[in-house]
Parts: structure tokens; C-alpha cells; sequence
């Protein structure tokens, strides 16, 4: 099928090579490779070519992507709509890793007691959101302010203090260099501005809190770390730091419009909220 290939080579695109493209479509490397091959004869044009131990989509190939993306997008997402669930089927939630550590550890054990069809994964707040206008998800749980959250109802969970990690007393906030998490990524980017009006400058951004508490918790420098996972880290709490000025990040629950008509999901979310509260 053509929505087959160009699907995968959707993924493929985000991807990098063939053996994740797979995993995360649930196909075999080869079925990745049979699918784009006969994309490219059905086109009559190369799609893909060797890049080191990835794969690189040609010119031919993103320009093409870049026009059938949103279609694209859009058409997963009707499917998932018109897709029947059962009470067995697999449901895939897609989740903020320092989210899922920090607050669902005790709510996932107990809920898989009585609906055990549920598959959790971690990525960062612009994918889950893609995954769920895709159908790829039926629910997402995101961190930081959401942009570009057209075609999706979002439920705000908590807004998490952020504070900052060290293990020695502050000097003056004033021009104080922190780490951080990676503010180019659009659910953090709102932080610049605020960091900048306190006084704090960016001194490194990681792709991960726990990597930024970690650096703090070992001295590079003030760390600035969400609540939940200074609460999961045990940190102590002379290492905890308030800003002069309260900073904090959304939790979010995103769904597509028409996935609470499906009673099983309903209720997940129901239970998801109660959780935060």
C-alpha cells in the first residue's frame, strides 16, 4: 500500500535507520526495507541512500514528505478514530520520561491489575503530541507549555515547581550560571525569557532532568529541576534551592476529540487525572 510506505518513510525520516523505523512501527528490518523499496518503484524514484550506519531520505524524498506530512498525520489520526478497540487491545500511551518516573510508578502497577493492554513509552513533549494527532497514542502525558496543539483537547495535570539543585549554598542569584534542560526544544523554550528576567544564565542544557540533576547533585553547577524528580531522587533537602521568583512547567494530558467516545479510555483518563490530585 502507498499509505504503508509512505508511513514508513515518515518514520524512517525521524528515525535514522532501518532497525529503529522497525521497532517502532512493530515490523521486521527487512519489511521496513520491502516497504520503502516498493514506495520507490511505485514513485520511480530513489527515496533513501547509505549515510554512515544510517539511512538518509534524498531531496526527492523530503520534498515529498514535505507535502504529504500533514495529510498524512491527519489521515492516522481518522483511521485511529474508526478504529474498533476491544478491551484487549493494546493501547500505547505516550509519556514524559521524567513524568512517568516521578508521579505514575504506583498508578501504572496498580491499573495494569485491571487492564493489563496498556504499553507506556517515553519521549520528549513535540513527539507525544505527534503521536497522539497521529493515533500513534491514545493519550499522551507532556511536560512544559504546549504549542501547536491544533486538533487536540489537552487537560492540565499539575504545575510542577521547578527549583534548583547544589550541593553548597548560592551566591547571589544575580548572573548565577545553571544547568538546564535543553531550551531549544519547544516545550522548554518558554523558560528562557523567564531565567533571563531572574537573573540565571544558561550555562549547559541537557536532553534529560535527570542528567541535569545529576551534574547539579555532583557540583558543576546549580542545577534546575523540576519537583517531582527531586522528589524521586531523595535529594536532600539542603541541596534544594528556591529561586527568588516561583518558575514551574504544566503536566499535561493530550487526546484527539473523538477518543473519549471509547469507554476503556474514558476511564483510563478519569483514573490519570484522580492520580495528579
Amino acid at each position: 500500500m502507498v499509505l504503508e510506505g509512505l508511513e514508513t518513510l515518515y518514520v524512517l525520516a525521524q528515525e535514522g535507520t532501518m532497525c529503529k523505523a522497525g521497532s517502532r512501527l512493530y515490523i521486521s528490518q527487512s519489511a521496513v526495507s520491502k516497504r520503502v523499496a516498493n514506495l520507490e518503484a511505485r514513485l520511480g524514484k530513489k527515496l533513501i541512500e547509505p549515510h554512515g550506519r544510517h539511512i538518509r531520505l534524498t531531496v526527492e524524498a523530503l520534498e515529498l514528505l514535505e507535502n504529504v506530512e500533514p495529510e498524512l498525520v491527519r489521515l492516522k489520526g481518522l483511521l485511529f478514530d474508526h478504529q474498533h478497540i476491544t478491551d484487549t487491545s493494546t493501547l500505547q500511551i505516550a509519556a514524559s520520561e521524567t513524568v512517568l518516573a516521578a508521579y505514575l510508578g504506583a498508578f501504572i502497577r496498580e491499573y495494569l491489575q485491571h487492564d493489563s493492554a496498556l504499553n507506556f513509552s517515553t519521549h520528549h513533549t513535540p513527539l507525544i503530541l505527534e503521536k497522539v494527532r497521529s493515533g500513534e497514542a491514545a493519550l499522551g502525558i507532556c511536560a512544559g507549555r504546549l504549542a501547536n496543539v491544533s486538533g487536540l483537547i489537552i487537560d492540565e495535570l499539575l504545575e510542577e515547581e521547578l527549583l534548583l539543585v547544589f550541593p553548597q549554598p548560592l551566591p547571589s542569584i544575580q548572573n548565577l550560571k545553571i544547568l538546564t534542560i535543553d531550551l531549544n526544544n519547544p516545550a522548554n523554550s518558554y523558560l528562557q525569557a523567564q531565567l533571563m528576567q531572574i537573573g540565571l544564565t544558561p550555562m549547559m542544557q541537557m536532553d534529560s532532568y535527570f542528567a541535569v540533576a545529576h551534574l547539579g547533585l555532583s557540583g558543576v553547577a546549580p542545577a534546575l529541576v523540576p519537583r517531582g524528580i527531586i522528589n524521586v531522587m531523595d535529594v536532600p533537602s539542603h541541596y534544594i534551592h528556591s529561586l527568588p521568583e516561583p518558575l514551574s512547567r504544566p503536566i499535561s494530558l493530550c487526546y484527539r476529540p473523538k477518543t473519549l467516545q471509547r469507554t476503556r479510555i474514558k476511564k483510563l483518563r478519569e483514573k490519570l487525572i484522580a492520580s495528579f490530585k
